[in-house]
């Protein structure tokens, strides 16, 4: 038989079993409180009042550190006060904030695609203007997250494919340039293939591979979804991006009748779906 507690040791195991019942219950009111500012910023973001909304998800997600449905819709406010290409430090605050809040959603979860989209979203709008190849690279990386998590879903492939688009035109509309400058009586215009060789060459050592993994990509997009008119209408681009790349004139005239051929594709689905009227 066990020998009783002792009466002090029985006053200090009670109290202790209090407090254990006073920190269980606060964080029951936390959590419900967390909800409660959850619910509320809720409704404040429908009704536009952004800020608000704001300090509630904040609040909410102090309260309920593992509420993550408060950090996925305070990452998604932040992210929407963010407009590209704007330089004030406010706005860059909100893209630092809105990646730091996708950044910790992933950290509960690894595999959020919520988050993984948000941040690939992000990044890309991040990425121009200015222009920064790093970033929509960055960028890139997460929607193939997404793709390795959920091979069956078309849209991070179509992101792939609209980023290595514009890695490729960027390159290429660079390239146009430095020889019109040097070339004043001798402008090549942007659908004609480039006027010398090692413009050619130069451009598809550094961007073939970017093209074809852009191409496939679309393609992949396209065949889990038929009517995807957009990841269409970025094939049509990527394949005159392709066609800059061939020094067979044969070939580039297949590339770019597969281009036009896609945009009648487009055009008759936009149709079908009442976007555009019948030509």
């Amino acid at each position: 038989m066990n020998a009783p507690l002792h009466p002090q040791k029985t006053r200090t195991v009670l109290i202790f079993a209090a407090l254990g019942l006073l920190v269980s219950g606060l964080a029951g009111c936390n959590k419900l409180k967390a909800r409660d500012l959850l619910n509320q910023g809720t409704v404040a973001y429908k009704d536009g009042q952004t800020d608000k909304a704001i300090e509630d998800f904040k609040e909410s997600t102090e309260l309920d550190p593992s509420l993550l449905l408060a950090r996925l819709y305070l990452a998604t406010a932040y992210q929407g006060q963010f407009i590209p290409g704007a330089p004030s430090d406010e706005n860059k605050r909100y893209g630092a904030q809105a990646l730091q809040e996708w950044q910790n959603v992933l950290k509960i979860d690894p595999n959020n695609l919520t988050a993984l989209d948000g941040i690939g979203s992000l990044l890309y709008n991040m990425g121009n203007p200015p222009f920064s190849p790093e970033k929509f690279e960055e960028s890139k990386t997460y929607h193939q997250k997404h793709i390795a998590l959920k091979p069956d879903d078309p849209d991070p492939y179509y992101w792939v494919g609209v980023i290595d688009w514009t890695l490729a035109w960027h390159a290429n509309q660079t390239l146009r340039a430095d020889y019109n400058r040097a070339h004043a009586t001798k402008q090549v215009k942007d659908d004609q293939p480039f006027p010398v060789p090692a413009m050619r060459d130069e451009f598809t050592a550094k961007y073939g591979q970017t093209i074809s993994e852009g191409v496939d990509a679309l393609k992949k997009a396209i065949d889990r979804k038929p009517d995807y008119d957009d990841a269409m209408a970025y094939l049509n681009l990527l394949y005159r991006q392709q066609a800059d790349t061939t020094a067979d004139p044969a070939q580039r005239d297949e590339l770019l009748k597969q281009a036009d051929q896609l945009i009648e594709q487009v055009k008759q689905i936009k149709q079908k779906k009442g976007l555009a009227p019948a030509s």
